[in-house]
């Protein structure tokens, strides 16, 4: 699908949808459980794949019919060999996670998924696995998926990379609650994207799960029950999704835009807010309330690292086209392994659009000054960030912005292009 965005204003109240991350930690956590209840969560493609994952594994899922509430039985720390392949899709987050549960059943599990997924890195986590006396190996020998796990890890001792992806620290902290001897996490790197594992013992503590950080990583103790309090976990709003409302109401908004479901939280992404303030919009955030008021505001661009934030790059690119001076984005290498190279593709398309922009190994440079962003048709990479960025820039843009393959804002935020039209967003499909 392609949708056309015209120059326009946006104005009013916007719900920011539940967070992703949370979702996932949330539903498989429930899966780990007897069972559970998760309100308000994200119900996605990548979320489904989550969902389906749990049920391979002999849990089930049952959404109810306005998909505000998941109720979720689950395996209760005990997953049963699927009888066929488990298809993560263009979940990243999905595979990692439910690698390391598969590494809990005796036999052998198979995960995969689309062409993007079978391309990203998992050597890390199927060395771990292997470190814990489980089997697990990628069947082209390339540390990608398609993958074979299992062989039932008991737990143990582990030294992993941490500037690969949090997420595999994620999935081994998870699963090493339920084995007999839990799991001690050894980091051999600096950790990227730290406050991801915040979530993860957020969640965590939430499920009746302990697990903490220590000196030289992480440790979970073994022998433990998932059971959330009252058997119920609330998703929070999704500060990686509020950051393009909040990029909406600085650069377009005709008055003010109110982003409401923006609930302090251990997100990472809630970094958009002090990056916004530091460009020199013009915004209040009602912590208490979870709300966010955002008005039309004369951006400068910054320096700003997002070693620990890298779904907040794209945003970022497309703020810094439409900014005043340089926006230098740092630490930025691991960008290129989400659904596409996101450093390139938004210096491509920001690019096509007229933008001044300089690719580097690990930093992305956008020369706001130099930059008169025109409309153009763009390449939205099948990557929902990259999607919805480039409308954004297209809210601004001289002329008329076509973004292809836009269904794919499906991963995360599905109403995007509803609420952007509701907004007042000269939106075309």
């Amino acid at each position: 699908m392609d949708v056309t965005i015209a120059e326009s204003t946006v104005h009013g109240t916007a719900q920011a949808p539940p967070s992703k991350s949370y979702t996932h930690r949330a539903i498989l956590a429930a899966g780990y459980a007897d069972g559970a209840v998760v309100t308000d969560p994200l119900v996605s493609a990548d979320t489904r794949a989550t969902m389906r994952a749990v049920t391979a594994y002999g849990g089930d899922t049952d959404l109810s019919a306005d998909e505000r509430t998941l109720t979720v039985e689950g395996f209760d720390g005990r997953p049963e060999t699927p009888n066929n392949v488990i298809d993560c899709a263009n979940s990243g987050t999905t595979t990692r996670l439910v690698t390391a549960t598969a590494a809990l059943q005796d036999d052998l599990t198979v995960l995969t998924g689309d062409d993007s997924l079978r391309s990203r890195p998992q050597g890390a986590l199927l060395d771990a696995i292997e470190q814990l006396g489980g089997r697990a190996e990628s069947t082209r020998r390339n540390d990608q998926a398609p993958l074979v796990v299992g062989d039932g890890i008991a737990g143990g001792h582990v030294a992993i990379p941490g500037d690969v992806s949090s997420q595999y620290i994620t999935a081994l902290l998870m699963a090493g609650a339920v084995t007999d001897e839990g799991i001690d996490i050894e980091l051999t790197t600096g950790l990227k994207s730290s406050p991801y594992v915040d979530i993860t013992l957020e969640v965590l503590e939430a499920y009746g799960v302990d697990a903490e950080e220590t000196a030289d990583g992480y440790s979970v103790a073994g022998g433990q029950t998932y059971a959330p309090a009252g058997g119920e976990y609330h998703v929070p709003g999704d500060f990686s999704s509020i950051s393009y409302l909040l990029a909406m109401g600085a650069l377009a908004a005709a008055d003010e835009l109110v982003v409401t479901s923006a609930v302090p939280s251990a997100q990472g992404d809630t970094a958009i807010v002090d990056i916004l303030d530091r460009m020199g919009a013009d915004l209040d955030w009602d912590r208490e309330a979870g709300e966010i008021a955002v008005r039309k505001s004369d951006l400068t661009g910054i320096e700003v690292g997002v070693e620990d934030t890298p779904d907040l790059l794209p945003t970022i690119a497309t703020l810094g086209a439409a900014a005043d001076g340089v926006t230098r984005i740092t630490d930025a290498e691991h960008v290129r392994y989400k659904e596409t190279d996101r450093v390139s593709a938004m210096a491509e398309e920001l690019t096509k659009m007229g933008a001044a922009v300089e690719e580097r190994e690990d930093e992305l440079l956008v020369y706001g000054e130099d930059t008169d962003l025109h409309g153009a048709t763009v390449d939205g990479r099948a990557d929902h960030r990259i999607i919805m960025s480039l409308a954004v820039a297209g809210l601004v843009a001289d002329g008329e912005t076509i973004v292809t393959g836009a269904e794919h804002v499906d991963v995360s935020f599905p109403n995007f292009f509803d609420l952007l039209e509701s907004l007042g967003g000269a939106v075309e499909r």
